[in-house]
């Protein structure tokens, strides 16, 4: 008897688990960091909603000005993302980040300064500026870490940070702005950009330190580990490649992704930037049971984004499990704006439509990884961003504009859910994402 032979797929199943033990070893060194990071941008982008409660009255601004400069992040961000992301190939994603968060957690702190509605204007576009790039530069990161096949539930981690920044945001930015109000000649609101943005600056250095660019660059894993884990990306890079951000450019399919992601975006920041106020006008006046009721949505989010996403691996099916949730979400949105005098049917509704959202937005990102291959993958993923993240900007100043015409605030929220209903179909048709990952 053959002592020595290894019986037919003992191999392949030692390599498997090899590779799970590498694949957990990377999610323990990468996703922690990098969901920290994520929970900040989120919550610097999105706490002027919070600040508007005390500030408006303060500054002096409308809500059409408010809906503007809420949205006007978007323009800085979209105008030096592409650019941002070409860059962070040439100079890698451990200087990028740091770069990133150094200069908004500045720019975010220096939100205290507000005057008026030009100052406001201004540092809410650096802001953008500043930020550019951060989101998609990540994910670009992340496909040098992970297979097209775990591409979704790595989002499903790393995404959550958005719900994570909702949720979080809510109590905690109430508490700053009911706690410090006053402090040291400071408003509330001030307190709050000044102690959610300066953590930011930290956070970069400890990127900087922490992160490898590429697994080849990871001190932590041994030889062994980088040549098994390089045989498994390899998979992901052989075929479909995209060689030159030129053909990105002129690949429609890009384009089609774009359009159903600008209004998943369109329905997220409604929210986002709109719900405090929403809550306010619903009967209720306190800040901070403002600030722990708008955490329920975001709850409601990280368990569908985990729930659906998993699924979406598990079948490797990524059409309907972005179409469906953004469908039923507008219809639930409808639904929530049509009972405003029943605060508890209301709050759940406008909470289910927000977890759909974040669920589809998730599995989303699952689709341009599978497309998009090689260094121009950097610039493809930051240009369906980029026009995708227009609706952060049109969602937001459409919605205070509405609000300023009309004093509703459901008229404007009527268009996003129309939009949400309608501008996802085309994803239904693009051959990305009925390849099997």
């Amino acid at each position: 008897m053959n002592h020595g032979a290894s019986l037919p797929g003992t191999r392949d199943v030692y390599a498997s688990a090899d590779l799970s033990s590498i694949y957990r070893k990377i999610n323990w060194r990468l996703l922690p960091l990098l969901v920290l990071c994520y929970t900040f941008a989120y919550l610097d982008r999105v706490n002027i909603g919070f600040a508007k409660l005390q500030m408006q009255a303060d500054v002096g601004i409308s809500d059409a000005v408010y809906g503007l400069g809420a949205g006007i992040f978007f323009l800085g961000y979209v105008l030096f993302e592409v650019p941002s992301n070409l860059l962070l190939v040439r100079i890698g994603a451990r200087k990028t980040i740091c770069r990133i968060m150094i200069l908004w957690g500045l720019t975010s702190a220096s939100m205290l300064f507000v005057q008026g509605e030009y100052s406001f204007y201004a540092l809410r576009f650096l802001l953008g500026v500043f930020e550019a790039g951060f989101a998609p530069g990540m994910i670009f990161f992340l496909t040098y870490w992970y297979s097209t096949r775990r591409m979704a539930g790595v989002m499903a981690v790393v995404m959550c940070a958005g719900p994570l920044g909702g949720m979080l945001g809510g109590p905690v930015s109430a508490w700053i702005m009911t706690r410090f109000s006053g402090a040291h000649g400071l408003d509330g609101w001030q307190w709050m950009f000044l102690l959610e943005g300066l953590p930011c600056v930290l956070l970069g250095i400890v990127a900087f330190i922490c992160l490898a660019d590429k697994p080849e660059k990871a001190h932590w894993l041994s030889p062994q580990e980088r040549d098994l884990l390089a045989a498994d990306l390899q998979t992901r890079q052989a075929a479909h490649a995209t060689h030159a951000f030129k053909d990105v450019l002129k690949d429609p399919g890009i384009y089609a992704l774009a359009i159903p992601y600008f209004c998943l975006i369109s329905g997220l920041y409604a929210v986002s930037f709109w719900l405090p106020t929403l809550l306010q006008q619903s009967g209720l006046h306190d800040t901070m049971q403002i600030g722990i009721w708008s955490a329920i949505p975001y709850i409601a989010a990280i368990a569908a984004m985990f729930v659906l996403s998993r699924r979406s691996d598990r079948r490797q099916e990524r059409r309907w499990h972005v179409t469906a949730p953004a469908i039923l979400a507008g219809v639930l949105l409808v639904g929530a704006l049509l009972v405003p005098d029943h605060f508890l049917l209301s709050m759940t509704m406008l909470s289910l439509a927000t977890a759909l959202m974040w669920a589809a937005y998730t599995v989303f990102w699952a689709i341009p990884s599978q497309h998009l291959k090689g260094p121009a993958a950097a610039g493809g993923i930051a240009l369906i961003n980029s026009i995708g993240l227009l609706g952060g900007f049109a969602s937001p100043t459409l919605i205070g504009w509405i609000k300023t015409s009309t004093q509703s605030l459901s008229a404007g929220l009527y268009v996003i859910a129309a939009l949400l209903v309608v501008g996802v179909l085309p994803i239904l048709f693009t051959r990305h994402a009925r390849m099997q990952g």
